[in-house]
């Protein structure tokens, strides 16, 4: 295990498990995440989708369900919609998805009776990266596909409030493009310097902004310092908020599959924690996602717990 997952894992030893409901867990796969995240004591699962399927998929993975809440729902657009409902009535602190596609379970939390806040749902990968001094939060790069700007002013707050649930000491939040100056025939540089300049006028609170930067002198001093950009967050940024769903996604998989990184995954936004894991996931990412999910219910439960500090 990477250290920086660990830390997260061990910090949720200082609380009790968080209450999650899982929607149509139906294969091994998402059986295991739920199960190995019960064991480690950092979910309290409440399994919901058809009984039989859920049974069948436990007996073939060989693990036991005993002493695990499970609710019958007869297919996963209702599996979803009855996980959403223990979230509203006060029963879950938390959702997970299991064996059903993201948007089957995305259409209950963003409905009108759903989960939804003033604020735009996003999308947060937590990065450990070999060799990178800081864990890396990246958004949006699963949910919004091409923001605007007032879509991505909600993106970044939801991202710094991410950090700090998970222990930032100082959020430095980097607004990336392909270049480090304002150019009006790139729009992502116009957005990036109309984001850092509503954090100075207090509509984004909580991190340090500055952009565009290029993605070298976001997180390398060396670049940002033969750039001759001077800024609290250039060479050290710990949060990339990236132009688009394309860039952000290229990112992270670049991340994953070249550099060997692990990308946890959190949905962030609405009423609770959204737990999205992948199929192609690790164990250990998978886990870590449960973590931060426990990690953001205990920051809204106003529980301060050290995790990822600086």
């Amino acid at each position: 295990m990477t250290s920086r997952y660990d830390r997260l894992i061990a910090a949720c030893a200082q609380l009790p498990p968080t209450r999650v409901a899982v929607a149509h867990p139906c294969d091994a796969t998402s059986l295991d995440s739920v199960l190995e995240a019960r064991q480690a004591g950092i979910i309290a699962p409440i399994l919901v989708g058809p009984q039989a399927k859920i049974a069948a998929a436990a007996q073939a993975a060989g693990v036991s369900l005993d002493g695990i809440e499970v609710l019958d729902a007869p297919h996963s657009d209702a599996a979803a919609e009855l996980a959403v409902g223990l979230v509203r009535e006060g029963r879950a602190e938390a959702l997970m998805k299991g064996s059903l596609h993201t948007d089957e379970l995305m259409r209950p939390v963003v409905a009108k009776e759903g989960l939804r806040t003033k604020r735009r749902v996003s999308h947060c990968f937590v990065m450990d990266v070999p060799g990178h001094a800081d864990p890396l939060i990246i958004s949006d790069a699963a949910v919004n596909i091409a923001p605007t700007l007032a879509e991505k002013a909600d993106i970044t707050q939801n991202a710094i409030d991410l950090a700090h649930a998970l222990g930032f000491q100082q959020v430095r939040v980097a607004i990336l493009s392909a270049m480090e100056t304002v150019n009006p025939a790139v729009p992502s540089t116009i957005e990036a310097a109309a984001l850092c300049k509503m954090a100075d006028r207090g509509q984004i609170t909580g991190g340090l902004l500055d952009g565009p930067l290029a993605l070298d002198n976001a997180i390398d001093m060396d670049a940002a310092t033969i750039k001759k950009i001077v800024s609290p967050v250039a060479g050290r940024a710990n949060v990339l908020i990236v132009p688009d769903l394309e860039a952000g996604n290229m990112l992270a998989k670049s991340l994953t599959f070249l550099a060997g990184a692990q990308a946890a995954g959190i949905v962030v936004g609405a009423r609770v924690p959204i737990i999205l894991t992948s199929r192609a996931d690790s164990r250990l990412t998978r886990i870590a996602s449960c973590a931060i999910a426990a990690l953001v219910a205990a920051a809204r439960r106003s529980v301060p717990v050290r995790a990822l500090g600086d």
